[in-house]
């Protein structure tokens, strides 16, 4: 039969499920990848495009493996709760963990399954960080998936999943081996470029092209003749014409859900009826199909009855799959009325029964086209039944909870729940679930001071990504202030919030204004006064003299806090150590001596591990380098030993700029880039990656590229409040100004960041600064403003044992000997500095110090001594990997009569691998941080030709990311072109 366009009178269409039609090449594909473990599998489409069921699918066909298959759902939740839908998946494949061989590790899953405490080992003691925690919940939380024998972990909608979920399938698709197979399905437009999800969508396609077990499926709609099947099914099998098929796929443009909604939305019109001559009904033209699934739903709601729509709506404020109990509480129905409701609306195909008794939405694209519809005041009457259905449930779910009565306008109960849910995400490590929770309490729940100092107590502030969340939190803090109705001390304890927010806002005149008022009134807390002192005492400030910091310090050293561990007061000592040192005291040399090696309790460990990172950065500033690499190695050993990665990420990053500092630039570019690209990075260790790999450009000559990465440095870390970390990039920014010529923006770069350390007194920051400010001045005829500068660097450096500050001091006297024409007495200077910058060791300092030696004796005549130092600085540079700087050394020697040749280039290959003009100017522009689409408006190309250039790029160059390219930048055959001129017959100045 055929659906025939004639009038029809007969019965009305009986509308079957759809069959599963149009899907059989990714049907093939997924059980291919499938049957390859540990698969990886990215599965992405519009909404309603048939994802979920392509899985389910799968899992019918594969009734053998389908038992090794873990399914879990993500709810579109306002505040997703932590790894929500993987503890869910978990609960519904096993009752109890009872017998399985679980490590003391899986004690770590308390906090996730209350429920089995019981059965659980103990709880592992303190971690270090947040970091630290949910890294040990994802080992354990993988540790159960393997004693549950699951083989492959399906993870629908993951565009909804909180960031713990996704951190943890992050964390499984790095693993090596891969513990368990991963299928992830997915809305690619919600796949937004810098997210988790965007990293994990990465991470599962990576190898999808050629590795067994990889794939990515792209879902399209269904063409005319998969639609007319599809039609076809939902109609007994009946033959469907060519022309009613394409009408409703123009329709619905062959989205299955849009289809099947259409025909049952025809069926319940009686548009479809069968007569004698088969399927009849009006003319085609006169059939009126709503334009989205939405108006599709909605219609088809309309004609349900009030039982069938009750249920509708409470399945849709519930938003997650329950028992007709559940559903029909929410609703407020009667049994029997309830399992009218119940039937007609699966009859209907809006809901489903998953055959365990769980009813939900068909496709959440009709769940929230039902929600949307609710009347304001029934919506939050069936909210608060809601919650007050699920607070019997064991263990209650705190975040839906939450939800729930927020909507429902329950105050009260929505705080209780909030902080519940909050306090789960703390215990877990998921920071960013708990700040969301705790900035929408504070901000919008009309808190007493109490509770809202307690609160902001928990925040969890390093997961708040931007100013933004900080500043919501201002007017609450200060109408609570306003509002007068403090005593003392709870005033006290809401300005200390408040100077803190600000402080992290970057508002540092504000925020320690804040702060000073509130100490004199926090008697009754003297641990929190003794962290506000500690805070004033750091030196952030752009404006305050290190001795203000300090004596804030001292008045934070005299604070008795009996209730204060021994885990504490080291990491007190270590705070102190750490200001002291930034701050230029040699006393903090003194309190170093006081962290131990080792210690008994576990939340010490943590504390001389910090420590060991914060002196080990220290001394690199002081330019005791052999220090810094000792403690840095300490740190290193005992981050391994303790899987304290939040610290080894911060260590390695340390080190990586020590490697820098001491010459050990062998692979040192390949490394900054892996580092980077490591998902434990904190934004400011990724900005002092970027610093090195800046600073490797420059001395390979790739002058562009380093200039727009080392500003992009500059400004993140003085944005951050990083002072004494922005003294380098703005000297390395000064120094390829000065090379090319541009004095006055040498000048511009250098001038604050000069007057900073003067107005704070905090020389060891000048040891790169101030030789880059002096060569500035000298470079602008300001020779007396430039021997004022060296002159305050000495007195600032008096009785500091600070051999980095002395070397660039050194290096300052030098450049004003020359700048005065004291050729002669600069030679001399030269060569002591560069002995002062060899001994930390700096190498490339002492050669560049060398270079400038040998200009000095040039000018005095001194030819042959020059020359000779000049060829012997040119195979040190090559040596070094400083190939930018020996060609400077070689266009010298050559003006002098010297036959030096240049160095070879590493990065030249045979003309099968070398790359095109165009491939060359692409990867420049990834090397300034550019995305596809900038490149495409820079180049006037589509972003797909840039992609195929970088892909041909990174084929011949043999790297598999942007930043690895980006690195690889670095080499001359990048960066011939940026080599700046030199003036004839002279070395560099500024070198």
């Amino acid at each position: 039969m055929e659906v025939l366009e004639q009038d029809g009178s007969g019965g009305s269409a009986v509308v079957h499920a759809p069959e599963f039609v149009g899907r059989e090449r990714e049907m093939t594909e997924l059980a291919r990848a499938l049957a390859a473990p540990p698969a990886a599998v990215w599965i992405e489409g519009e909404a309603g495009i048939g994802k979920s069921r392509l899985l389910r699918e799968y899992l019918d066909r594969a009734a053998d493996r389908a038992d090794r298959v873990l399914v879990a759902r993500c709810p579109p939740l306002h505040h997703p709760q932590t790894l929500g839908p993987l503890v869910d998946a978990v609960r519904q494949a096993t009752e109890t963990v009872a017998g399985l061989p679980l490590s003391p590790l899986a004690g770590a899953l308390r906090p996730l399954f209350p429920e089995w405490a019981g059965d659980l080992p103990a709880a592992p003691g303190p971690a270090e960080d947040a970091t630290a925690v949910r890294h040990r919940v994802f080992r354990a939380l993988a540790e159960l998936l393997g004693r549950l024998d699951v083989a492959v972990l399906a993870v629908e909608d993951v565009h909804w999943a909180d960031e713990a979920t996704l951190e943890f399938l992050l964390f499984l698709a790095a693993g090596v081996p891969q513990p368990v197979g991963l299928v992830v399905t997915c809305r690619p437009e919600d796949v937004a470029g810098g997210t988790l999800l965007r990293r994990l969508a990465t991470r599962l396609a990576a190898d999808s092209a050629s590795a067994a077990g990889r794939l990515r499926l792209a879902l399209g709609p269904l063409d005319v003749a998969a639609t007319a099947r599809l039609v076809s099914s939902m109609l007994a099998g009946e033959h469907v014409s060519d022309r009613f098929a394409g009408f409703v796929h123009q329709r619905t443009e062959g989205v299955p859900l849009a289809v099947e909604g259409a025909v049952r939305l025809l069926a319940d019109r009686a548009d479809l009826s069968f007569g004698v001559g088969g399927w009849g009904r009006r003319q085609l033209d006169e059939i009126g199909v709503p334009a989205t699934v939405r108006d599709m739903v909605l219609e088809r709601l309309g004609r349900l009855g009030p039982e069938g729509r009750a249920m509708l709506r409470a399945a849709a404020v519930l938003g997650r799959p329950a028992d007709e109990a559940t559903i029909r509480a929410v609703a407020g129905l009667a049994a029997g009325r309830a399992r009218v409701g119940l039937i007609e609306s699966l009859d209907g195909g809006l809901l489903d029964d998953d055959g365990w008794g769980q009813v939900a939405f068909r496709h959440v694209l009709a769940r929230q086209a039902v929600y949307d519809a609710i009347p304001r005041p029934a919506r939050r009457t069936l909210h608060r039944r809601a919650g007050r259905t699920l607070e019997a449930l064991a263990p209650p779910p705190v975040g839906e909870l939450a939800d729930h009565f927020r909507v429902a306008g329950e105050k009260s109960e929505w705080c209780r729940y909030a902080e519940c849910a909050a306090d789960l995400a703390l215990a877990s490590g998921d920071e960013t679930t708990a700040g969301a929770l705790l900035h929408d309490l504070v901000v919008n729940a009309g808190l007493p001071p109490a509770s809202m100092v307690r609160l902001i107590r928990k925040f969890p502030f390093a997961s708040f990504a931007g100013p933004a969340r900080f500043r919501e939190l201002v007017p609450p803090l200060r109408a609570a202030l306003a509002a007068g109705v403090c005593g003392p001390g709870q005033e006290a304890d809401i300005r200390v919030q408040l100077g803190s927010v600000l402080l992290f806002m970057g508002e540092d005149d504000a925020g320690r204004a804040e702060l000073k008022r509130a100490v004199p009134h926090l008697g009754h807390d003297p641990a929190e006064a003794a962290r506000a002192m500690m805070r004033l005492g750091w030196p952030r400030s752009s404006s305050w003299p290190a001795s203000a910091h300090l004596r804030w310090l001292e008045r934070a050293a005299e604070v008795e806090v009996p209730s204060m561990t021994a885990a504490d007061r080291l990491g007190f000592v270590a705070d102190q150590v750490t200001a002291r040192l930034m701050l230029g005291e040699m006393d903090g040399w003194a309190l170093e001596a006081r962290i131990p090696d080792d210690a008994d309790a576990p939340a010490e460990w943590q504390q001389i591990t910090r420590a060991n990172v914060n002196i080990g950065d220290m001394a690199m500033l002081w330019g005791r380098y052999a220090v810094a690499a000792r403690r840095l190695d300490m740190a290193l050993a005992q981050a391994d030993r303790r899987r304290y990665r939040r610290y080894e990420s911060v260590a390695l990053v340390t080190r990586t700029h020590l490697d820098w500092l001491t010459g050990a630039w062998d692979g040192l570019a390949e490394r900054a880039a892996a580092l980077a690209e490591s998902e434990d990075i904190l934004p400011l260790a990724r900005l002092e990656l970027l610093l090195v790999v800046g600073q490797l450009q420059a001395a390979a000559g790739a002058y562009g590229p380093a200039a727009e990465r080392l500003r992009l440095v500059l400004d993140g870390e003085v944005g951050s409040g990083a002072l004494a970390d922005s003294m380098e990039p703005a000297a390395a920014l000064a120094r390829l100004a000065l090379a090319a010529g541009r004095t006055e923006e040498a000048l511009e770069i250098t001038e604050e960041p000069a007057a900073l350390i003067a107005r704070k007194h905090t020389w060891v920051w000048a040891s790169d600064l101030g030789p880059a400010r002096v060569a500035a001045l000298a470079a602008a005829g300001r020779v007396e403003e430039a021997e004022k500068l060296t002159a305050a660097f000495a007195r600032g450096l008096r009785g500091r044992d600070a051999p980095g500050p002395r070397a660039g001091l050194a290096t300052c006297r030098a450049i004003l000997a020359e700048a005065r024409g004291e050729h002669a007495s600069a030679a001399r200077l030269f060569a002591r500095a560069a002995a002062a910058w060899q001994d930390l060791p700096r190498p490339y300092e002492a050669l560049l110090a060398q270079e400038r030696k040998a200009g000095c004796q040039l000018a005095a005549g001194q030819r042959e001594a020059a020359l000779s130092l000049l060829a012997e600085v040119r195979e040190r540079l090559i040596a070094l990997g400083a190939l930018g700087d020996a060609d400077r050394v070689v266009a010298c020697l050559r003006e002098h009569g010297v036959a030096a040749k240049r160095p070879q280039r590493g990065g030249r290959r045979a003309n099968g691998n070398r790359l095109s003009p165009r491939e060359l100017e692409v990867t420049r522009l990834v090397a300034t941080g550019r995305s596809n689409r900038q490149i495409a408006e820079a180049l006037f190309l589509s972003p797909k030709t840039v992609a195929q250039h970088l892909s041909s790029a990174m084929r011949k160059l043999g790297v598999s990311s942007r930043t690895a390219l980006a690195v690889r930048a670095t080499g001359a055959e990048f960066a011939q072109a940026d080599v700046p001129d030199q003036p004839p017959g002279r070395v560099a100045k500024n070198r």
